[in-house]
């Protein structure tokens, strides 16, 4: 059937709205997709899901559909898990640090996959500031080694999500599939889901969604809707091993009122140029993202080790 019914039962308000079982929204968004869906209907699944927002129902059955499509890389070697770093929002007012958190973990020894692509025109990317650093996007999929930082365009992954996420550009507004990509882990052996979130519902939605799935996740606030911890604080980590969960750190009081080098300006150059002298030495890893390097290289050998300690 089309994707008519479901939007009888999600296009109703905020007050009439219901929700999908997991079959009926991993239906749904596997329509979406597959591009079975008129424009029109995708515009009225992205508004009336806007309005009513997602439940954790849901959320697992738009991650089912998708990862039943996306492309998946080799599993890393030793057992280690990918460490996917879903990159799309870009800097705002400090310059995006997802990047230098990339080569960060690359260099204690992770296979890093940092995956994304441009919503919103005149952001800078996280990928823009690697092919700065030289390291050019991925065309095809492959196993990335150990101290690798490999990146890809969305399109890689699935045509039909780059082209969900895309609609925004027409609608103004954000849609599921902008949830939904940053939790997937696109590889055939374990990954490790590096995520972030902004608002308080929300942060109860992804740990619900990572426990139902039973997901390697760290969850933290990002900076800007980064994953990438902000520089200036330290904030409250959870972790996810197979779904179980484990606080790691509360959210530490206060906010640094200068990094050292961390500059002002957000361009390209200006965070390519920061990025190289950190890991030059010349200038000292910002403490708070030090510290999530830490948990995701703990959380990395726990995952490899098959858990517990």
């Amino acid at each position: 059937m089309s994707i008519g019914p479901y939007i009888k039962i999600i296009g109703r308000g905020a007050r009439g709205a219901k929700g999908l079982e997991r079959a009926q929204a991993a239906d749904l968004l596997g329509q979406v997709l597959d591009g079975q869906a008129s424009d029109l209907e995708v515009g009225a699944f992205c508004v009336a899901m806007r309005i009513k927002g997602e439940t954790v129902e849901e959320m697992c059955g738009f991650l089912d559909a998708a990862h039943a499509r996306s492309a998946r890389f080799p599993a890393c070697a030793q057992g280690r898990p990918l460490i996917v770093l879903p990159s799309y929002n870009g800097a705002r007012r400090l310059p995006v640090l997802t990047s230098l958190l990339a080569l960060l973990l690359a260099r204690q020894g992770q296979s890093v996959l940092l995956h994304g692509m441009r919503t919103e025109a005149g952001r800078v990317l996280a990928s823009d500031v690697l092919a700065a650093l030289d390291i050019p996007a991925l065309t095809a999929i492959k196993q990335i080694a150990s101290r690798e930082v490999a990146h890809v365009d969305t399109a890689l992954l699935h045509p039909g999500l780059a082209r969900l996420l895309a609609v925004r550009e027409t609608l103004g507004l954000r849609n599921p599939g902008h949830s939904v990509v940053k939790l997937l882990g696109p590889c055939a052996g374990p990954a490790l889901v590096v995520a972030s979130h902004t608002h308080p519902a929300y942060f109860d939605l992804l740990c619900s969604t990572f426990s139902t799935l039973g997901m390697h996740a760290l969850l933290s606030r990002g900076l800007e809707g980064e994953v990438a911890a902000d520089p200036r604080r330290t904030p409250r980590y959870d972790a996810f091993v197979a779904g179980a969960h484990a606080l790691l750190d509360e959210q530490q009081p206060g906010t640094a009122s200068e990094v050292p080098g961390l500059p002002s300006a957000i361009d390209v150059a200006s965070t390519a140029t920061y990025t190289r002298r950190v890991l030059a030495g010349e200038l000292p890893v910002p403490t708070a993202l030090q510290r999530q390097v830490e948990h995701i290289v703990h959380l990395s050998a726990r995952i490899a080790a098959g858990a517990p300690s």
